[in-house]
């Protein structure tokens, strides 16, 4: 139900590209296309957004005459040149990814206005780049009717990273989403102020366990392992994961992942590329568009219960079919009123 699926465009798009030219009096095939994928500091073999975008380039290569070639800076610092060198070789498109690399393809855009440019969980505001976000209040709204729905004490918790406004975003879609299913419901906010502290992580995890919240929605980064220590060395309570598949990290304890589907965009540009038709602007993917989604329980059906589980499907068809508007800012949710009826 809630297991990674490709959305139906995805077969269609790579169906038009690989019969585009296969008639008889076709034209002579256009130059081979070229994309060039800039990984942010994590590096490859990251298991997270880095692998995600490079995984599905390499499957749109497979299926297509796309040629990929990919950088791996050590550091923040190293993106510019890497994107400076690949619009320098004249890649047809150029992919960075997160908010890190923004400020150096900003630069870089404004350099090669020739270039089509594209990141990936980020915007850029230069006619030359496309910024493919996601819509996190979404994903967060089914996180909150998934710790509602666990939690014995009706207390849950969002710890995120930093108070800033992209998870102000998730808060504000947790909070609706447990106030969806259970209006008794308590949710406590709790910011840090790193996203790489994972010991204040662990020490802000402990302190909202020990005042009785058992579900906690975890949107801070590598810090947010520390949350995860902490769930692990309490019985009955449970973490949220965000933005990867972070499910494996403790068995059994994390009910499900709130993940941004990077290859989703990746392969979404690949096509556009191939078929020589790159998009500008800023463009948002969703539940509908398979942009972002939970992850399939594989650790923790019995936990959550198959009631439980049919219920966030209704839920995210609700979402989808636009009965439900998931807000996704602190005052828009005080205007926030539950459906009830799903």
């Amino acid at each position: 139900m809630f297991a990674r699926v490709t959305p139906p465009w995805v077969a269609l798009a790579l169906a038009a590209v690989l019969v585009a030219g296969c008639g008889k009096n076709a034209p002579a095939p256009p130059p081979t296309p070229q994309i060039a994928l800039v990984a942010n500091g994590g590096g490859f073999g990251d298991h997270g957004f880095n692998d995600s975008a490079r995984g599905a380039l390499e499957e749109c290569g497979r299926q297509t005459t796309v040629v990929l070639a990919t950088a791996a800076p050590t550091n923040t610092a190293g993106i510019e040149p890497k994107l400076v060198l690949f619009a320098t070789e004249k890649f047809d498109t150029v992919i960075g990814i997160g908010y890190p690399a923004a400020p150096a393809m900003a630069a870089a855009a404004r350099r090669f206005e020739g270039t089509h440019f594209v990141i990936i969980d980020a915007v850029v505001d230069e006619p030359n780049v496309e910024s493919i976000t996601f819509d996190e209040p979404q994903g967060a709204f089914l996180a909150g009717a998934l710790a509602a729905l666990v939690s014995k004490t009706h207390r849950v918790a969002f710890v995120g990273g930093a108070d800033v406004p992209l998870l102000e975003r998730s808060e504000a879609g947790f909070t609706a989403g447990a106030r969806e299913i259970d209006p008794r419901v308590e949710v406590e906010n709790r910011y840090l102020a790193s996203f790489t502290d994972a010991a204040a992580a662990r020490a802000a995890a402990g302190a909202l366990l020990a005042r009785g919240v058992d579900i906690l929605f975890v949107v801070a980064g590598p810090a947010g392992r520390g949350a995860i220590a902490a769930i692990e060395r309490r019985p009955h309570a449970y973490a949220i994961g965000a933005d990867t598949d972070q499910d494996g990290l403790a068995p059994g304890r994390i009910l499900t992942s709130v993940v941004k589907h990077v290859d989703v965009a990746a392969l979404r540009v690949c096509i556009e590329t191939a078929g020589g038709k790159p998009e500008s602007g800023h463009r948002v993917l969703g539940l509908a568009d398979g942009g972002i989604g939970l992850t399939d329980f594989r650790y923790t059906k019995t936990i959550v219960g198959t009631p439980a589980i049919a219920r966030l499907e209704r839920l995210r068809a609700a979402i989808v079919a636009g009965r439900v508007r998931v807000p996704a800012s602190r005052a828009e949710l005080a205007h926030f009123a539950p459906v009830t009826v799903l």
